[in-house]
C-alpha cells in the first residue's frame, strides 16, 4: 500500500516515453476508498502535442483514469497509453 500524497508530482510518462507533466492530485470514491482518477498538469510540450493551446498564465490539468496507470516507481508514474492515445482519451467527469 501507499500513501496517497507520495504519488503526488510524480513524472508522468506516456508508454511511448513522452513526458506529460506531473501528478497534482486524485479522486477517491469515498464508498471505496479507492483512487479513480489522477490529475496531471501538463508540460507546455505535452500540451501542444495534445492540442491545446497554453494559457498564458497556470497550466493545463487532465483528467486520467486510474485505469491509464501501468506503474508507479520511486520517482516517475508510467502510463499505459501513447502519446497518440491519449489525445483521444476522454477525460474524466464528475
Amino acid at each position: 500500500m501507499v500513501e496517497i500524497t507520495r504519488l503526488f508530482w510524480k513524472r508522468a510518462f506516456t508508454s511511448d516515453d513522452v513526458l506529460l507533466g506531473e501528478v497534482e492530485s486524485a479522486d477517491v470514491d469515498v464508498n471505496t476508498w479507492q483512487v479513480t482518477n489522477f490529475f496531471v498538469g501538463l508540460t507546455d510540450e505535452a500540451s501542444k502535442l495534445m492540442g491545446f493551446k497554453h494559457p498564458y498564465l497556470g497550466k493545463i490539468v487532465v483528467c486520467l483514469p486510474v485505469s491509464t496507470v501501468k506503474s508507479i516507481s520511486a520517482d516517475r508514474a508510467v502510463l499505459n497509453k501513447t502519446m497518440d492515445e491519449l489525445r483521444n482519451l476522454k477525460q474524466c467527469k464528475e
